[in-house]
């Protein structure tokens, strides 16, 4: 009897260990599994790219700046032979962005598309990554990801001044540009 027990508790610790390691797809392993697939882009753009020496901050973007390790972008380019991919391509998305894991800062919509702000960290003043995803269905959709550490997701939003005025190294963002045509 006590050796039945044992199996059985030995069994449920595995089904435990297991289920709680498995927490669904997330937006990192969507990013690796589809970047080099027909009708996805994806670029990397580190913090580097953008010179920000000229350019007059304040502390607190001074602050959000430095939070900021790099930009993850996988984009979906929409065209007349890919329709039926882009609609599963976009459920899988949006799947992965109901995990409750994924905090919604604000979506919208435009009569161009939709897009959500999303984050992982413990709060919005303590961030890890800060998402943006859009799509617009005669388009397709893009996913940002932007990675740091302890971003802030108020002092993120005042860098949109601060990259107007910097000088950004276009190369680097070609396929962005090009999505957004």
């Amino acid at each position: 009897m006590l050796q039945s027990i044992k199996k059985l508790m030995v069994m449920l610790l595995l089904v435990t260990a297991f289920t709680s390691c498995n927490q669904g797809p997330t937006l990192q392993t969507y990013y690796v599994d589809n970047e080099l697939q027909p009708g996805f882009s994806s670029f990397d753009v580190p913090t580097s790219v953008v010179n920000v020496e000229k350019v007059e901050m304040t502390d607190e973007q001074r602050e959000a700046y430095k939070s900021v390790n790099k930009l993850n972008v996988l984009t979906f380019v929409l065209n007349e032979t890919n329709t039926e991919d882009y609609k599963v391509e976009l459920e899988k998305i949006n799947t992965i962005l109901k995990n409750p894991k994924y905090e919604e800062l604000m979506r919208g919509s435009t009569s161009d598309g939709r897009f959500v702000v999303k984050y992982l960290g413990e709060s919005e003043a303590s961030i890890d990554e800060l998402i943006l995803f859009g799509s617009a269905s005669d388009k397709g959709f893009a996913i940002a990801r932007i990675l740091g550490d302890d971003m802030n997701a108020g002092k993120i939003m005042q860098l949109g001044e601060v990259l107007q005025n910097a000088n950004i190294e276009d190369s680097q963002l070609d396929g962005l540009t090009e999505f957004f045509k």
